[in-house]
């Protein structure tokens, strides 16, 4: 059996994606794995790997692990339409990431004032058949410490 630790991006309490108010995730449209309504506004890479997107208006970035596994961290609702307005980027795409290593800084103020939700779904998007993602049974947890949930395949 193979196994992969995704920690978490954000630090914050833990959400099943069914709870977060946005079909394309709370419906896993993209994927499976959990969202994390974040305690502060600094995103770290959930694992090591290589960036290889982070969007131009910097609320969602992927990171691609060496086995081929990718993970989308996606920073609040509907916060593209901020257009940059509230993030930082921290790396580019083509970056080589440790895990725990500070990604983004986000505003979760700005967030909030702009009417959108800070929750943070992070997601393991394109993941062969039989794979499967296995959640932690922390409720609560520290960016880049805890685990969020591991991805496992292959024979047990």
């Amino acid at each position: 059996m193979n196994e992969v630790q995704v920690l978490a991006p954000v630090s914050g309490r833990v959400l099943p994606l069914g709870n977060v108010p946005d079909p394309v995730f709370a419906e896993k449209m993209l994927g499976d794995g959990l969202a994390i309504d974040p305690a502060t506004g600094v995103a770290v890479a959930p694992l090591a790997g290589k960036i290889v997107v982070f969007h131009s208006a910097g609320h969602a970035f992927a990171i691609q692990e060496s086995t081929g596994l990718n993970v989308l961290v996606h920073l609040g609702l509907d916060t593209v339409q901020l257009k940059g307005k509230g993030f930082t980027r921290l790396v580019e795409v083509g970056d080589e990431v440790t895990a725990g290593q500070e990604i983004a800084h986000f505003d979760l103020d700005i967030i909030a004032q702009a009417g959108f939700s800070p929750l943070v779904p992070v997601i393991m998007i394109d993941l062969p058949a039989g794979y499967r993602v296995v959640p932690s049974t922390s409720t609560v947890v520290q960016a880049g410490r805890d685990s969020l949930f591991s991805v496992i395949w292959g024979e047990s």
